[in-house]
């Protein structure tokens, strides 16, 4: 093959497979530096294109071997001579230990060297099928069963992998095939029709790709076999010490937290609402240093249709009143609502039971048997909090102490740097919003990352928020709202734990009321967050974890209020049921106003009810534009046409003799660069079988040297001009 660009883009759609295999690794196994293998096989791939001698190439990929091996396993400078000693010795220890088989004490070096002999194999391999046999099918089909099976008993998700390569390899296949036939026919290629070749195929692969993604699809048959594998390697149940991977979603130990966990996109619920909430489950209120417990249960029974007492809005926040109805998929018969709950109203009568320290409210039916609805609707408040209310409360005031010891207990084995952490942090802050706001801002930037893979489980005698704090740093929502929450406390500020779920992704509009939406709410969903105790506001979330939110309004630019936001709260464990009563029947309608939250919503409403009709627009214009640049030469002529035709000066010859030349190449008469004008129209001349571009060229050439034609030559130079462009549109 010649180096052409043809030849380059097989090199490269070749690599971008490969690539495919590398992908995967760092998610499923423990090996890094990926970027090292990606850049090898790079280079292998740069090296074959170039043609160099196989030495050069054996010198450039061997060097960038051990390059590697003493950038990941050496301390030393790679020039620094002394590595090669102990690397060479290392081989031959490694060797020694094939023969005798003991594989487990291969060392990681070794492992690393033996990983880049492999892929010089591959890239090998995947030249030979290119060069010589002109075929590839069986590797593509290769990459996907690997990234297939990968996808199904791993946690590795291939769902944009499947796409990259199967545009890839559907490209590579039809350029192969393009190559072969060529040669089977004696036929010699040139850009016109490679571009006639090509077209086609791009479309297809194109169209193929659109149609698949934008295509409704089953759901899974089988169910997902990677809790199953867990499972059955487990034996023993669930992992109550933490150590092992998890499946995502709502559970009720929370005594060990930490360790990596798997998704699982089964559906909890659907919920129809004006807009996303974060539903709750239950709070908990006392940290051991491990995870999670609550600190004692005080169950209570209500009728179903009665107002709920739990974390009520005072009647000094400004509200509005809201109705969400939830149909669920599965048999959960705790409630799931949001801050701010009212009320339950179910298609039967039911009690609740409602534990007043987590607040968890179970639903029992008439025999006080938990039981699991298929729907059910909520009414509740949507607060609206102000600013300068909240920057009120700068000491406990009237809490109770049996409250605050509560809400700020910490285990005295915390190490002090937590808190010496949490005074650094709030520093110069002078009230509990500005000092909660603090912490809550320092998770976004401070070197933390979200992962749910590369999580770590403290030891005996870690302190799973110190070991986030200080060691790892890597975590999901249970470490960013741990931490928050034990950071809080240090400081002597009331904070509980809270569990539920996100608000999910919005599936479509709703057919009954064109003001809400339904919202698909799966076990990915679930999360943790933080609610802090404000004496005049009652419990306000927070959300410390790296790329949520929340959407808590909070009002910035009020700079009064009325002295009713002054007031104390009582906490709502404390507040008597007609109170609760009272807060309902006197809450205020909340006129929205037009805001930039508003438009911003309604602009990502609109683009997650239509981004597959926008992707498909998309798709097809910018389809439409790439064909009609494409086909520009059979078009633009008809402009030059119209253009030159209203035209009457001799002095036009120039630029028409110009953009006749450019309309010449675009139709595959490309003009060499040491060609002269006269002996480019004569070959124009021989392959149209006329004298028209010779007898234009000596009228351009005059022109062109003496700045001066007969007056009306334009009119017979126009017209063998014409007669050319029309050609080159046939």
């Amino acid at each position: 093959m010649k180096r052409d660009f043809q030849t380059f883009l097989l090199y490269a759609f070749s690599f971008l497979l490969l690539w495919e295999w590398l992908r995967p690794v760092e998610q499923v196994t423990s090996t890094d530096h990926i970027e090292l293998f990606v850049i090898f096989i790079l280079l292998s791939f740069a090296v074959s294109f170039l043609k160099l001698k196989w030495i050069w190439k054996t010198i450039l990929k061997g060097w960038f071997v051990l390059f590697s091996l003493n950038k990941v396993h050496y301390d030393t400078g790679f020039f620094d001579f002394s590595w090669l000693s102990s690397f060479f010795s290392n081989l031959i220890t490694n060797f020694g230990l094939i023969l005798t088989r003991d594989l487990l004490a291969i060392t990681n070096e070794f492992r690393t060297f033996l990983f880049f002999i492999l892929l010089w194999l591959m890239v090998y391999l995947v030249h030979y099928w290119l060069l010589n046999r002109k075929r590839i099918f069986i590797f593509f089909f290769m990459t996907l069963i690997y990234i297939t099976v990968l996808d199904t008993f791993t946690l590795y998700s291939a769902n944009l992998a499947i796409v990259r390569t199967v545009v890839v390899g559907f490209a590579v296949m039809g350029m192969l095939t393009y190559y072969r036939i060529l040669a089977k026919e004696q036929v010699n290629s040139d850009s016109f029709i490679t571009r006639k070749w090509m077209r086609p195929l791009v479309l297809m692969i194109a169209f193929s790709v659109i149609v698949g993604i934008i295509s409704p699809k089953f759901e899974p048959i089988w169910p997902d076999p990677v809790p199953y594998l867990k499972a059955a390697g487990n034996k023993g149940g669930d992992d109550v010490n933490g150590s092992g991977v998890s499946k995502v979603g709502y559970g009720t130990d929370d005594s060990r937290l930490g360790g990596p966990f798997i998704g699982d996109d089964s559906i909890v619920f659907q919920s129809e609402a004006a807009q996303k909430n974060y539903w709750k489950v239950e709070t908990k209120d006392h940290y051991s240093g491990k995870g999670w417990i609550p600190s004692d249960t005080n169950p209570y029974h209500i009728a179903g249709d009665k107002i709920i007492p739990v974390s009520s809005i005072p009647s000094n926040v400004e509200a509005r009143d809201e109705t969400a109805s939830l149909s669920l998929f599965m048999d959960y018969t705790h409630l799931i609502y949001p801050a701010g709950i009212q009320r339950a109203q179910f298609k039967r009568n039911y009690t609740l039971e409602i534990d007043s320290t987590k607040e968890k409210i179970t639903i029992l039916d008439f025999n006080s048997t938990p039981i699991a609805p298929d729907s059910y609707s909520v009414q509740y408040k949507i607060p609206v909090y102000a600013a300068t209310d909240l920057r009120q409360t700068s000491e406990p005031g009237q809490i109770g102490e049996e409250f605050l010891a509560k809400y700020t207990q910490l285990p005295e084995t915390l190490p002090e740097r937590v808190k010496e952490l949490a005074e650094s942090i709030t520093e110069g802050k002078t009230n509990w919003f500005d000092k909660a706001k603090a912490v809550e801002s320092h998770f976004s930037g401070s070197g933390f990352i979200y992962d749910q893979k590369n999580v770590a489980v403290p030891g005996e005698n870690e302190d799973y928020v110190d070991q986030f704090l200080f060691d790892t740093k890597i975590g999901y929502c249970d470490n960013f709202s741990t931490s928050m929450a034990v950071l809080l406390r240090s400081l002597g500020i009331p904070t509980r734990w809270v569990k539920g779920y996100t608000g999910g992704d919005f599936l479509k509009s709703s057919e009954s009321d064109t003001s809400k939406q339904i919202y698909q709410i799966t076990n990915n969903n679930a999360h943790s967050w933080v609610e802090v105790y404000f004496p005049n506001q009652g419990w306000v979330p927070f959300e410390p974890t790296k790329g949520f939110s929340n959407n808590i309004a909070i009002d910035f630019t009020s700079e009064e209020r009325t002295p009713a936001a002054a007031e104390t709260t009582v906490p709502p464990e404390q507040k008597p049921q007609q109170d609760l009563e009272k807060d309902s029947s006197s809450s205020k309608k909340n006129n929205q106003s037009f805001t930039f939250n508003n438009v911003w919503l309604s602009i990502k409403t609109f683009m997650s009810k239509n981004w597959k009709w926008i992707l498909l627009s998309l798709v097809i214009v910018g389809g439409a534009a790439g064909l009609i640049y494409r086909g520009r030469g059979k078009w633009i002529p008809y402009l030059y046409l119209l253009q030159f035709r209203l035209r009457k000066k001799d002095e036009n010859i120039g630029k028409a003799y110009l953009v006749l030349l450019d309309q010449l190449e675009r139709y595959g008469l490309k003009r060499n660069e040491d060609q002269t004008l006269r002996n480019y129209a004569r070959y124009i001349d021989t392959f149209f079988a006329s004298r028209e571009m010779s007898r234009l060229t000596d009228r351009y050439e005059q022109y062109l040297y003496h700045q001066k034609l007969p007056e009306g030559s334009w009119k017979d130079s126009r017209e063998l001009w014409e007669n050319l462009i029309k050609k080159t549109i046939a």
